[in-house]
């Protein structure tokens, strides 16, 4: 694998041990480190090449006015089949400049690919990363990880992190002070959203009602919930575990959910209808009173897990199919 300038990153080692842990913006004097899960990076200057691997975060230099050289391929909800997601297309095409060279992370991160793109920083706030993933990738350039844990990092520590690894962390501070505002004016409009509680249900097959798996509080999709003034029922707090983003039980203890008013999950008319026939699922109140919203791999279906850019290219309909079925759960 081509490794770049294996003298820089020998002389990373000397600042790593001596730079005091800040947020790095203009106003900072560098070197700076930021910690994460899988160590600590250090920033000898503001970069200028940025890439990202995996999902969205290359929605962060994007959304702060910068295009990066090389990011991951969309791999869901890519309509039109140019890599891209919509509001991502949306903001290239804002931008202008040079496309990205796209990752296709399939089999995994193209590490290859990532150093061809001769990157000053790696960005991957939001990812997966292993402990080898990021030594390796830390041979091409300094990377930022995940804060905590790996698939864990919410929207707003996306940006948090991301921006600081660009040295824009004012400017990520801003972003997220703006979106905040959107959500806020959205959730306004609805207030029959406030106190009701929502689970995501992972998948459900038509053929086999006979589990249910959901994601739990840990996940991105149902911390987002409580942006959109929605509750996590205590049935999904008591069964989720540190480091566990899934879990799933038995439908024939359907009774557990009794206190969810609201389910969304990825499926069609056709699971809805099978939903409602089922002799157990149809117990549980949030199907029994058609408080459901099913997603499709559509944006808004893709956005549910939200993100820097994807917030506000879908947010009010997203909040609206949350209405409608916070409605239903009251039998309106």
């Amino acid at each position: 694998m081509p490794i770049r300038h294996a003298a820089k990153l020998a002389a990373l080692c000397l600042p790593l041990m001596l730079a005091a842990p800040v947020w790095a913006d203009d106003a900072t004097t560098y070197p700076v480190t930021i910690k994460h899960a899988l160590g600590t990076t250090v920033l000898t200057q503001k970069p200028e090449r940025v890439a990202t691997v995996a999902w969205a975060n290359h929605e962060v230099p994007l959304a702060l006015g910068i295009v990066p050289v090389g990011m991951a391929a969309a791999n869901f909800g890519d309509d039109d089949g140019d890599g891209m997601l919509p509001w991502v297309s949306e903001k290239l095409a804002e931008l202008g400049g040079d496309k990205p060279v796209l990752f296709d992370e399939g089999d995994g991160i193209d590490f290859e690919a990532v150093a061809a793109t001769r990157p000053d920083v790696i960005l991957a706030a939001y990812s997966g990363l292993t402990q080898a993933d990021y030594d390796t990738l830390s041979q091409i350039a300094p990377v930022i990880a995940y804060p905590d844990s790996a698939w864990a990092t919410d929207w707003r520590d996306t940006i948090r992190m991301n921006s600081a690894g660009l040295g824009m962390a004012a400017e990520g501070d801003a972003l997220i002070t703006r979106i905040e505002g959107e959500i806020e004016a959205s959730v306004a409009k609805h207030p029959e959203l406030r106190g009701k509680s929502a689970m995501f249900i992972t998948h459900l097959d038509t053929t086999d009602l006979s589990r249910v798996n959901f994601y739990t509080a840990n996940d991105t999709r149902v911390k987002f919930f409580a942006d959109l003034g929605l509750t996590s029922p205590k049935s999904v707090v008591q069964a989720t575990q540190p480091g566990q983003f899934s879990g799933g039980i038995s439908a024939e203890r359907i009774d557990a959910f009794d206190d969810v008013d609201v389910v969304v999950t990825y499926g069609s008319k056709a699971l809805f209808d099978a939903l409602k026939a089922d002799p157990l699922m149809a117990h549980m109140p949030a199907v029994a009173n058609d408080g459901l919203v099913m997603l499709g791999s559509d944006p808004v279906g893709t956005a549910s897990n939200p993100t820097p850019l994807s917030i506000s290219w879908v947010l009010d309909d997203y909040v609206d199919l949350l209405a409608k079925a916070a409605r239903k759960s009251d039998g309106n």
